[in-house]
């Protein structure tokens, strides 16, 4: 664990002196944890996401529970990281002024999932709507990599430019 710690804090080189790493920030709160428990949370949440995103495409041809373990799933992927990083910077970077737009879009996208399969129960806009929930999760998970958004909307017009 404290070669975790050491290579996100930027150290290794062995000096315990200093407290300032990756998962001992803000870790003096309401709800805190130890980084070992930080860890276990992240890793049981991202796999219990993962595991029912699996488990939906099991169940396809039923719409209402495709929908609820798919979605419930991303949600649980994404909120994985809050166990890193705590909810508060969760919610800070998810509002900050680059990742807005694509987290209104899959928060969006999640809400229009669960109402075309709970209210509408249409196999069709319930697909379409996973469909644009997946690319609104991609999008949104390309924000944290420095300009990955820009170098995939590059790919996208090179590849669907039409000039003959």
């Amino acid at each position: 664990m404290q070669k975790l710690n050491d290579f996100f804090s930027g150290g290794g080189d062995g000096d315990d002196t200093t407290t300032d790493n990756f998962l001992e920030d803000g870790s003096e709160g309401l709800c805190s944890l130890s980084p070992t428990q930080r860890m276990y949370g992240f890793a049981a949440s991202l796999a219990t996401g993962l595991l029912l995103m699996f488990l939906s495409m099991i169940v396809f041809s039923i719409p209402i529970k495709f929908a609820l373990l798919f979605t419930f799933g991303n949600v649980l992927a994404i909120g994985s990281t809050a166990f890193l990083m705590g909810p508060e910077q969760q919610m800070n970077m998810m509002l900050d002024p680059v990742r807005i737009y694509a987290t209104s879009i899959y928060i969006g996208c999640v809400v229009i999932a669960l109402i075309c399969a709970l209210l509408i129960h249409s196999k069709i806009l319930t697909f379409l709507a996973i469909i644009c929930e997946i690319c609104a999760l991609i999008w949104y998970s390309l924000s944290y990599i420095p300009f990955a958004r820009r170098m995939v909307s590059e790919i996208m017009i090179r590849l669907c430019d039409t000039e003959l």
